[in-house]
């Protein structure tokens, strides 16, 4: 766990626990696996349509869920998408999963090698929905989809406070700038929200943008400044639904954040986590040593993964009874 101070940007952040702090072998092997074929081999000039092809193609070889976790496709609304329906799930907890991927890619698809064991850790029916994405289709298209998959879990019945909305990296800024929406608008509030290593800051102004360029293993700083522009399109890049660090976070479900020590988006974590506490909301933030990008996706790989999992397990079923 950690406790963050700062309300202005300035990234302070404790890390609870004394001496050295260790991660296994298999994290260390990610770390420069994820380095050497994916930071340092990404690129922007090529279309964005031919690198989701690639994603997609790399999704279809994991190995597909266990026999207890079923997979329902649906049309939550008009926004496609698919339950998981874990075979220990409760009618009374539901999980609605944006995916990340810059804005620009991914989908449910791409996800399911790590969101069934979130739904089955939760014990909870997730639905995870394909929302469009840039730049075919720019911000807040996007938030609006996020929205529909919202409304259709209220209007099949589910209790909002029923309901936990999380989503890693944009699909983290999708959650919060989701929030936003549901506030604005007077909707009920969920339950529960939940970010894993959010992109909260697309005005790129963090500190740790600029001070773990280097160090993070996986996000290069232009790709940051690539998303946020790729979805913008000229919108305000400070509008409370693109940049959540900049609503008025008062009146927000008990949040759980999971973030990387070294990762490019630590300060949208920090900074949003400050927001949180200062406007009374109850928040916990767990920063994970030396954890690449949404580690949770690489479960099947490292034990940290599987753990940080557990952990949100936990944090659902004990907030969404």
């Amino acid at each position: 766990m950690a406790s963050v101070e700062g309300r202005s940007g300035a990234l302070v952040v404790t890390v609870a626990g004394d001496g050295p702090r260790r991660i296994s072998l298999r994290a260390r092997l990610l770390r420069a696996f994820l380095r050497r074929t994916f930071k340092n081999r990404i690129r922007f000039d090529i279309p964005v349509q031919v690198v989701r092809a690639q994603v997609e193609k790399l999704s279809r070889r994991l190995p597909p869920p266990p026999d207890d976790v079923k997979v329902i496709d649906v049309d939550a609304g008009g926004v496609p998408g698919h339950w998981i329906e874990p075979a220990n799930a409760t009618e009374g907890r539901h999980i609605l999963y944006l995916h990340g991927g810059g804005y620009v890619m991914c989908s449910p698809k791409t996800h399911l090698g790590f969101t069934w064991r979130i739904a089955r850790a939760a014990a909870a029916r997730m639905l995870v929905i394909d929302y469009r994405l840039a730049p075919e289709f720019a911000f807040p298209a996007q938030i609006d989809d996020s929205l529909t998959g919202y409304r259709f879990m209220l209007d099949s019945g589910i209790p909002p406070q029923k309901i936990a909305i999380m989503g890693d990296s944009a699909g983290g800024g999708l959650t919060f700038g989701l929030l936003m929406r549901i506030k604005a608008l007077g909707l009920p509030m969920p339950g529960a929200a939940v970010g894993l290593s959010p992109y909260l800051d697309l005005t790129v102004t963090g500190e740790s943008h600029y001070m773990h360029a280097k160090s993070d293993p996986m996000i290069p700083l232009p790709g940051v400044i690539y998303g946020s522009l790729t979805y913008l399109q000229g919108a305000d890049p400070k509008h409370p639904e693109a940049s959540p660090i900049f609503g008025e976070a008062s009146g927000l479900p008990p949040t759980l954040i999971h973030v990387g020590s070294d990762e490019v988006l630590l300060s949208d974590s920090t900074r949003m986590v400050a927001n949180l506490r200062a406007a009374g909301v109850p928040v916990e933030i767990d920063v994970w040593h030396r954890m690449p990008h949404v580690w949770h996706a690489f479960a099947r790989y490292i034990p940290e993964g599987r753990a940080a999992i557990d952990k949100i397990g936990h944090f659902l079923r004990q907030t969404i009874r």
